[in-house]
């Protein structure tokens, strides 16, 4: 298996990122993506890039994903049914679109249990010699307090959110700068993969991203008009159920729940369908583009989501999210990012038919 090497000369900054607040401003010295409301996290912007996602890999014949992976991989049956999808709270940002309620009804499907590990995403590099886009631009999204980067690896930081660095060698195999090594955290979700590099594991794999409908479904377990994947309670009896901040963002983590980054999959208990880490722990990728108009039409059988959108849907929230500026590890929470961005705080899970 090879990875990126550390360049020997400075790498050129990463596109645009959007992590835990929705649209990203961009690092210092590259052109603006985006703004958001207060609390925003960010990486860098480029206009340019690599025009290909790596290898160009053909979807094989469905059910081989448990054959490529063996023991690594274990889905759960993700029965048909409707719910009722969106805020019920009111506590959604405006601008992200999660209301009306509306009610959808789903086939059923699989999903992964977790979020792609470094382990899983370490099977599908062996077998393709696939390269990432980070990998490709030489540089990802690193969090202030968990970089290991040298001081000349850092190209800059995110203007209005500095607790984002730009770090050149940061990729899936590096995650908290070229020194380091996915290798210590195998069972860690894998980080920096785009939705491009999502999908080409997907097509590998035999399997494929989940709707937006389909994922804050399965978080929601079975539970019906709950504000958590457990419940309506952050803490209930003052347990912890997910990864994400304590303390004051972005300067100081309590690590309450044990964790300053990526915790192991699994790490908390699962909802009631079998998942683990549906809040917290990274941003997952979803199949839709995002348009936060979209509730108000959207179709009640299998929603597939809008044609066209800012970017590509991200559910779950991650390590970095904490209500003071970033509420979105709620079931109907969501943002987007650009497909081709990567950062230290974004994974993915694939799902399949049955």
């Amino acid at each position: 298996m090879s990875h990126a090497e550390h360049p020997e000369s400075c790498c050129s900054p990463t596109r645009g990122t959007q992590h835990d607040d929705g649209p990203q401003p961009a690092a210092a010295g590259s052109s603006a993506a985006g703004s958001s409301a207060a609390g925003s996290s960010a990486a860098s912007s480029s206009t340019a890039g690599p025009t290909a996602v790596g290898l160009t890999i053909g979807r094989p014949p469905s059910g081989l994903h448990s054959t490529k992976l063996g023991a690594l991989h274990h889905d759960a049956l993700i029965p048909a049914g409707s719910f009722q999808m969106g805020d019920a709270f009111g506590e959604g940002y405006p601008n992200d679109g999660e209301t009306p309620v509306h009610e959808v009804r789903l086939d059923a499907f699989r999903m992964d249990t977790t979020a792609v590990t470094n382990r899983m995403f370490a099977a599908f590099i062996q077998a393709t010699g696939f390269t990432t886009e980070a990998e490709q631009y030489g540089s990802s999204a690193v969090f202030h307090l968990l970089s290991t980067a040298p001081r000349p690896d850092v190209l800059g930081t995110a203007a209005g959110a500095p607790w984002w660095l730009n770090v050149c060698g940061a990729d899936w195999a590096h995650p908290t700068g070229p020194t380091s090594d996915y290798r210590d955290f195998l069972d860690h979700p894998v980080v920096h993969v785009s939705y491009n590099d999502a999908l080409a594991y997907c097509a590998w794999a035999g399997r494929r991203l989940a709707t937006e409908a389909e994922w804050e479904y399965a978080a929601r377990g079975g539970l019906e008009g709950m504000r958590y994947a457990w419940g309506n309670e952050l803490h209930p009896e003052g347990e912890h159920r997910c990864n994400v901040w304590q303390g004051t963002f972005p300067t100081h983590n309590t690590r309450e729940d044990g964790h300053l980054g990526t915790a192991p999959v699994g790490s908390f208990q699962p909802n009631g369908f079998g998942l683990y880490d549906m809040a917290g722990n990274v941003w997952e990728w979803c199949a839709d583009w995002f348009l936060p108009k979209y509730y108000r039409n959207s179709p009640t059988e299998n929603p597939q989501g809008p044609t066209i959108g800012a970017g590509r849907v991200m559910r779950g929230g991650s390590y970095l999210c904490h209500d003071s500026y970033c509420n979105r590890y709620r079931v109907a929470a969501r943002t987007s990012n650009t497909p081709e961005s990567s950062a230290g705080n974004n994974g993915f899970r694939t799902v399949a038919g049955v």
